[in-house]
């Protein structure tokens, strides 16, 4: 994503008071090919720009690295599950916000339209996020495509259960596993969490 780079927050270049799809796209090829020069085995384009994937295969096979896979943010939808990241990350829009780019949490059908893009544009894994509030659409791009699904448990509904925990209202350790099995049960192939660290611990008995 480009956020990082602009003083206003949004995900590329505006114009008219909008991000401008078409003129990001080579930003973000470039963006991803400075990745994969750095030693990165997969790119994962958060920004949810029509088009980006293609660009961004078209850029690596034209440099050598065919090899380097392409995780896209199928279907990343405008939540407000995304709270503590964008306040610790400072990346919260200085104007508007990324409702004009990110989907209707309201819609099922444009995610199954914008993976199956992605799909054809070249991505090896297509993602969904948040997790929790979208398993049907974990499971419906799971079921429609057969392709690999990555479920991206986000800061929100981390700090949530951490919250709970931390208050004595809810069994952490128990209600991150249920979670995480859920996401899985969904059909998730991996999960991106920032619990990684407890379930590997947990994992190893530790």
């Amino acid at each position: 994503c480009l956020c990082v780079y602009t003083d206003h927050g949004h995900c590329g270049v505006i114009k008219n008071g909008d991000v401008e799809n078409d003129s990001n796209l080579g930003l973000l090829a470039k963006e991803a090919l400075s990745h994969a020069k750095a030693g990165a085995d997969i790119v994962a384009p958060s920004d949810m720009m029509d088009g980006r994937v293609g660009a961004i295969r078209k850029i690596l096979d034209q440099n050598g690295f065919q090899q380097v896979a392409i995780m896209a943010y199928a279907a990343k939808y405008a939540s407000g599950f995304y709270g503590p990241f964008r306040e610790a990350a400072e990346s919260t829009p200085q104007f508007g916000d990324r409702r004009s780019y990110q989907m209707d949490p309201g819609n099922a059908d444009e995610a199954l339209r914008e993976a199956e893009m992605d799909i054809r544009e070249g991505a090896d894994i297509v993602m969904v996020k948040p997790a929790m509030a979208y398993l049907d659409i974990v499971y419906r791009v799971k079921q429609k495509f057969g392709y690999p699904v990555a479920a991206y448990n986000v800061s929100g509904e981390y700090s949530m259960i951490k919250a709970a925990g931390q208050n004595g209202w809810i069994d952490e350790k128990r209600i991150m596993v249920e979670v995480l099995f859920s996401i899985k049960r969904a059909g998730a192939d991996m999960i991106l969490t920032y619990f990684a660290k407890e379930v590997a611990r947990g994992l190893r008995g530790q």
